[in-house]
């Protein structure tokens, strides 16, 4: 049968040993693997290449198209780059999978029912990482969504959910707040949901789907949700089903796909035999499923619930009068090869389909909407603490466009602000048309001209659109 050349890396802090714990798993169930290892993390960034990976090890794993990886350590201190970012933007790993099941009872938890997956967009929202300093006392981060990205993110998982026979997904966004960017993601969900009537769905606010899913995961089975949430929830699914150290994730693009355990690399355990393989184990499973050696992963997944159901833990979920024996990292490798080709007789055993693939149709953009200039809002640096005052200054540029709004913070200032209103020194100022027509182009750059001949320090600008006659910018809290 065919060999697989896969790339991978040992990381820093722990990463060596529980990769040589995995690696030790994967030869003895007879994975057809062949491996190609590079160097990432720690040494290279302080070797000074600021994004932790060079260009070899790049070539290495868009050749080989699959990367297993430990966990690395990133340099404290300003200048170092996320890798894992880099790598899931720069490859398209548009997905982020995470299965949070529990093992009750032989791994603590509250949840003995629980068995969710949570499928997390990997590129864009808060993690575009566009951010700047625009005023002394304020900073800003940009938040993009894109119509592309949550068409992807949402039909994968409920594609997930049809392959592995899963009953319900479930989105959760904060759309009642961010209209427009969370509304969008909540917008397509509802779009594609009806694509898969077969598969029930169900949306939830993010604050209250977070706090039941970690009081109630009986409620969930898949999932979706933007970067910033999904990495937060993700992680608190995983700690509530037993331990972040059982947990291994994928990372899934079009052509390349990352596997690795969710923590880190704990540098103060590294080198003393005691972390737990189990989230490198589980991810390498999640790989060769990947790779369609869906035989080798179910054997090793078999023989892990097995050393499991035994009680054979790891200190991290090592617990007296459940757990028969407390096993270092490779005692736990050597106990899950023991049990290779056996099943546990508690847990439930796995039985994974033949060729589990899950293509995602390229994105066809559909027409242009008709869109029309409205107004702009501009941002400027003003010392000044009335409102009042500002706009007195910003009503000289009125030309068809207009002053009509001055925000502090997002909160309406003027026209009839409150005096209780706390403000800084970022002002968002709104012009716009006063009748249904269209702004005029050369009016923008006409007002900011006339601003900067009036010394108002124009920080920022965002034009202000309809399409298809709908407004897609938000109104002011409290307009």
């Amino acid at each position: 049968m065919e060999v697989k050349k896969i790339t991978v890396a040992h990381g820093d802090g722990i990463g060596p040993e529980i990769m040589e714990a995995t690696l030790t798993v994967l030869k003895a169930a007879g994975a057809r693997l062949e491996y190609e290892q590079i160097e990432v993390g720690e040494k290279v960034y302080l070797n000074g290449n600021t994004s932790g990976i060079d260009q070899s090890a790049w070539n290495s794993i868009r050749q080989n198209k699959v990367f297993l990886k430990a966990p690395i350590t990133t340099p404290q201190g300003g200048g170092y780059k996320s890798l894992n970012v880099t790598m899931r933007k720069s490859l398209g790993l548009f997905a982020n999978i995470r299965p949070c099941n529990s093992f009750h009872p032989f791994v603590r938890t509250k949840h003995p029912e629980m068995d969710v997956v949570v499928i997390r967009e990997n590129e864009e929202d808060l993690y575009a990482g566009i951010e700047h300093q625009q005023t002394d006392e304020v900073v800003q981060c940009l938040k993009l969504i894109t119509r592309p990205g949550s068409e992807k993110i949402i039909r994968y998982a409920f594609e997930y959910a049809r392959l592995y026979k899963r009953k319900k997904v479930s989105c959760f966004t904060k759309d009642n707040i961010m209209k427009h960017t969370d509304g969008l993601f909540h917008r397509v969900f509802k779009e594609i949901a009806a694509e898969y009537p077969d598969i029930e769905s169900d949306s939830w606010i993010i604050d209250i789907g977070a706090a039941r899913l970690a009081d109630t995961p009986e409620m969930f089975d898949v999932v979706v949700m933007p970067n910033l949430y999904g990495d937060i929830v993700s992680d608190i699914t995983a700690q509530i089903s037993g331990s972040v150290g059982l947990a291994g994730t994928a990372n899934i693009g079009a052509s390349c796909a990352m596997f690795e355990a969710i923590h880190g690399s704990a540098p103060d355990i590294a080198g003393k035999d005691m972390a737990n393989p189990s989230g490198l184990i589980r991810a390498a499973v999640m790989m060769l499923n990947h790779i369609g050696q869906q035989d080798v992963a179910e054997k090793i997944n078999n023989a892990w619930l097995c050393a499991i159901e035994k009680g054979l833990h790891t200190p991290d979920i090592f617990k007296e009068g459940v757990s028969t024996q407390k096993l270092g990292t490779r005692a736990f490798a050597e106990a899950v090869v023991a049990h290779l080709g056996q099943k546990p007789e508690k847990l439930s055993a796995v039985e994974f389909d033949k060729d589990v693939q899950i293509q995602i149709p390229i994105y066809q953009r559909a027409k242009a909407a008709s869109k029309k200039l409205k107004g702009v809002d501009v941002f400027v640096d003003w010392k000044g603490s009335d409102a009042n005052e500002l706009a007195v200054l910003l009503q000289r540029l009125n030309r068809d466009i207009r002053l009509s709004m001055i925000t502090n913070r997002g909160v309406k200032v003027w026209p009839n602000g409150f005096e209780e209103t706390f403000c800084t020194d970022h002002w968002r100022c709104r012009f716009e048309v006063e009748n249904g027509n269209p702004a005029l182009r050369e009016s923008i750059p006409i007002l900011l001209r006339e601003a900067l001949n009036a010394n108002i320090d124009v920080i920022k600008t965002e034009n202000l659109y309809e399409f298809d006659g709908e407004r897609r910018y938000s109104l002011g809290q409290g307009q």
